[in-house]
């Protein structure tokens, strides 16, 4: 299920400058990100530990056959302490990264795909 969108986030990430108004659209009269949404299963929208996919564009080129880019939230849990815990069963880390208030690290599985925990 389409995640729906929290107004009061899109409100506190616009007021603290950490987006921007031409990053927001209105989508059936509801204000949504321009770029990315989100799934989740039926029921737990919203809720906290939820499995969840993001899906959002990015800036490269398409440069090999795989294009799913897993990003994992963590809920709270310490991503260093995964990271040093991923990368002792083969991931590579690749590059810190953050939008606003949200850091997150770039990793590769052993075979070069890409995913994010944050």
């Amino acid at each position: 299920m389409v995640e729906p969108t929290d107004q009061a986030f899109i409100d506190d990430m616009l007021a603290k400058g950490w987006a921007q108004p031409d990053e927001v659209v209105v989508h059936n009269g509801v204000r949504v990100w321009r770029d990315g949404a989100a799934i989740c299963r039926p029921g737990q929208e919203g809720t906290p530990g939820r499995l969840r996919m993001l899906f959002q564009p990015v800036p490269e080129p398409k440069t090999a056959k795989n294009r799913c880019h897993l990003d994992i939230n963590l809920d709270g849990d310490d991503k260093d302490q995964l990271r040093s815990r991923l990368e002792g069963r083969g991931a590579r880390f690749l590059y810190q990264a953050n939008q606003g208030p949200h850091i997150w690290y770039t990793m590769a599985d052993p075979e070069g795909n890409e995913f994010c925990i944050g």
